[in-house]
């Protein structure tokens, strides 16, 4: 394999409509907002990398977004002794894992909204995390 995952856990998880008022914006100016993944690792001990991916919600427009959801979603991974190349290791970080916790990441954010009334909140089910690490190396 060339890792092996150790542990996953919501590290944190924020869901916040102010007031009536933002609620019932927010189901008219849904389409407004879009959803952000941003992705952070750091060494833990030697072959010990903690993934962090982070999943919030952005409007498009300054003057939305008075609701605020995000959730950190940390991963605990285990490189293989072989696994040596620095793109090797990115790869893994930024596509591999990304790829294999985004149902579960995906699954507790989508059911923040829909507990709350939201059933219209699109959130990709699939996301292409190889064509946005090809992206981010061409910039």
């Amino acid at each position: 394999m060339s890792y092996k995952i150790l542990a996953k856990y919501i590290k944190d998880l924020k869901f916040e409509i102010p007031n009536t008022e933002t609620y019932f914006e927010f189901t008219k100016e849904i389409a407004k907002y879009k959803i952000n993944i941003d992705i952070k690792s750091k060494e833990i001990k030697k072959k010990i990398i903690e993934v962090e991916t982070c999943l919030h919600l952005k409007p498009h427009e300054k003057d939305t977004g008075k609701l605020k959801s995000n959730i950190v979603y940390n991963t605990i991974i285990q490189l293989d002794e072989e696994v040596k190349e620095k793109e090797q290791i990115e790869e893994i970080i930024l596509v591999k894992v990304p790829s294999k916790i985004y149902p579960d990441l995906r699954k507790i954010f989508v059911f923040n909204f829909e507990s709350s009334g939201f059933k219209n909140i699109k959130i990709e089910e699939k996301v292409d995390f190889m064509k946005l690490y090809k992206s981010k190396g061409n910039q």
